[in-house]
Formats: structure tokens, sequence, C-alpha cells
């Protein structure tokens, strides 16, 4: 297999380096660079008769965004894909559907079909980013956590299988492949970066804290939640749906945004999580609203599940409340259905939110109790079901229509 490397700079040249001990690789770079691999001279060169051309070249932002100087108080801007761009303009001009193009720079979500594949229509195109950190690129490369394939519609095509099989005599590891859209492989590799921050951000609070409160090591508290593989460190909580709730986590927010300002930490993290939750809320109850508008405004608006979670009759730091409270802010009333907390009724029908579902809520415990979700009451044919758990299908429950809230791929 013949590969094509444009971009062999900080990042670009020891993946081509690493590649080209499997593989015949050329590479191209609008700067001299010593590297083992053949270098050519153009991108019409690099193209030629190679089976794939990997693309390696910078997505950057102004230089006042860099990180080593304060950018909170400028407007946000996006990264700057202009070099991208005209690397793909100009490949295009000397590739053939034969060939497959594959873009592995950082990129926000939904920047490939907005930006790039207009760019690219005379070969096939994989966006697929790498999980590598400068100092490390070589051993990252080769033991990645994952594999990020981003294909047109999120389908394991024949071109996710070539560029699979492409790296699996490179792997010293067995890493997992995820699939997905462009969108969602570009989100797999952003939000990967940011989870990282978002920590780091997070125990370096508790070390401020500890430097005002006294008497206090960060490494104690940290190191007993890292050790905390339960709900923490874990796959617990990776489940999108309905926010925070109950007696504790929303109320130890609120409780830390008064010490952060008694500490005079001079930021809240507390409150930037619980605007999110909030504005979260609001955002599902306009899509409520949307939809009953759509209906013609036939029904009721309800929500299925009216404690904190299923299972229990407790409506303290209830997330459908705060849900309800916005939808009534916009001016519809709001029904709830849940036997637990007395809100009986034998059939309801209109537009629904399925708060409840104990099977997501429960998934990590290890119960000899099998926790199984079904509907409170009878649901009227004809009404539209908002899902944020995504568990329903079509035809779950005979004659409603399914709405799928965070899955918005084109089916």
């Amino acid at each position: 297999m013949k590969i094509g490397f444009i971009g062999v700079g900080k990042l670009g040249q020891d993946c081509a380096e690493v590649m080209a001990t499997k593989y015949e690789v050329e590479g191209y770079d609008v700067n001299k660079i010593d590297t083992t691999i053949k270098m050519v001279d153009s991108i019409a060169e690099v193209a030629q008769n190679k089976d794939m051309i990997f693309i390696a070249v910078p997505t950057p932002h102004d230089k006042l965004y860099g990180g080593e100087q304060p950018s909170q108080y400028l407007d946000p801007k996006d990264f700057d894909y202009s070099i991208v761009n005209s690397v793909l303009e100009e490949l295009n001009k000397h590739v053939n559907k034969s060939q497959l193009v594959v873009l592995i720079s950082t990129v926000l979500p939904g920047t490939t079909r907005r930006e790039f594949i207009n760019r690219i229509s005379n070969a096939r195109f994989i966006y697929n980013p790498y999980l590598i950190a400068q100092g490390s690129v070589k051993w990252d490369m080769v033991n990645p956590e994952m594999i990020i394939i981003g294909t047109e519609d999120g389908s394991w095509t024949g071109d996710a299988k070539i560029l699979a099989d492409f790296y699996a005599p490179l792997m010293e590891n067995n890493p997992r492949i995820e699939i997905g859209t462009w969108e969602e492989a570009e989100g797999i590799k952003i939000f990967y970066n940011t989870f990282i921050s978002t920590k780091i951000g997070l125990v370096n609070m508790i070390q401020d804290v500890a430097e005002r409160v006294g008497n206090m090591n960060v490494d104690i508290v940290t190191q007993a939640l890292a050790a905390s593989t339960h709900r923490i460190t874990g796959p617990a909580y990776m489940k999108a749906g309905l926010g925070d709730a109950g007696g504790c986590h929303p109320r130890d927010n609120i409780a830390l945004r008064w010490l952060a300002q008694e500490l005079d930490l001079h930021y809240d993290l507390f409150g930037t999580i619980m605007a999110a939750r909030e504005i979260q809320a609001s955002n599902m109850a306009q899509k409520l609203i949307q939809l009953h508008a759509q209906a013609g405004g036939k029904g009721k608006i309800w929500i299925h599940g009216k404690a904190f979670k299923p299972n229990v009759p407790f409506t303290d730091g209830s997330y459908s409340l705060l849900v309800g409270h916005y939808v009534k802010g916009f001016g519809q009333p709001v029904h709830y259905v849940d036997p637990l907390t007395g809100d009986n009724h034998d059939e309801i029908g209109g537009v629904i939110l399925m708060a409840h579902h104990a099977p997501t809520t429960y998934s990590n415990m290890s119960m000899k109790q099998e926790y199984t979700q079904s509907t409170y009451c009878k649901i009227t044919p004809g009404s539209v079901i908002l899902d944020p758990w995504r568990y329903l299908k079509d035809g779950d429950i005979p004659g409603c229509k399914i709405i799928p809230y965070g899955n918005t791929r084109r089916s």
C-alpha cells in the first residue's frame, strides 16, 4: 500500500515515520523537514499513485488564543481552517475516486460537512482524528485508547474497514474502533480533549480550596476521588438524558457557590454547572413546546415521572419539576404521571416527556433486583413521545411517534 502524507510537522512527522515502518510513505510539507521518510516537492507529487493520502496540517487559532496568556475576556473564535481548505482544494485537482483522503487535524463538530467535503469531491474521504500528544507521539500512535473513524453516514463502510485494516499491523495494543458520522467523530476528539481540561480544572480547584481553608492536603482528596471507579472515574453518568437531580448533588453545588465566594476564589465552577443544568432543562422544555405546537396544540404536555428518579417517592431536586417550571414559564400548563408521588392516571395523551428510565438510572448497581421500565399508564395512540434516554423504538408504544432527544442523525 502506498501512502502520501501532507503536513510532516510537529505531530505529522512522527505519525508518518510510524506508518513508514509498515508501508511505503512519501511526505510533503511547506517547510524543509529532516525525516527518515521520502519527501516530495508538491501536493501533486505526494498524491500520485497513492492508495491513501493523510492530511495533518494545522488548524490554528489567533496567537492571542493559545492559552499562554489570558483569553477569557476575548471574543470566542473558531479554529482557522484556511490551511486545510487550501490543501483540499489543491489535492482535489490530483486525486480520483480510487484514492482515500484521510484528515486527522482537530476541528469542531459540523466542520467537515460545512467546510471540507465539497472541496474534496474527486476522492473518497474519511475524518480520522488522532489522540496523540507532543513528546509521546510515536508511542501514542501505536497505543491509542481508540481509533476514531468518521464517515458520511456513520456506518462501517468499505472505506472504514480499509482504514481499520491499515492500522492493524501498526498497533502494539488492541484498540477499540469507534465509528460515527463526521460530526460524531469530530465530537469524540474535541470533547475527549476538553474532558481532560475539565478534570484538571476541577482538581486544581480543590487545590485552591485547600490553600484557603487550611489543614487540607489536596492529594488526600483527589486520590480518594481517583480510586472511586464506581461513579466518578468509570462509565457511570456518561449517558446523556435528564440533568443531575436528587436531594444531594444540586444543593451541594449551590452550597459550594457560597464557599467559592467566601474563599474569594475569583471563579465559580459550581455556578457554571448549575447554570448549564438549568439552561439544559429550559432547552428540553422548549422542545416540548415546539412539539406541542407542531401537533396543533392537541392534547396536554405530560412529564412521565415526577420524582427525582424512578422507584422513589421523593421530588427533592427533581429535574422533571425543573423542566415543568420552564414549560409553565413558556405559557403552557404541564401535567405529571408518577404513581409513587400520587400522580395517578389511567391514560394520558398529547406530548409526553419520558423522564424516567430505571435501567439507565440503576445500570451500575450490582443488585439482585433487575430494574426494568414500563409505562406508568396507557398512552393514547397519536401521542408524541420525547425520549431523552433514546431507548424507545418505533412500535414500542403502538400508534405513537417517538422523538429521540439528542439523536439528530439523518436516517
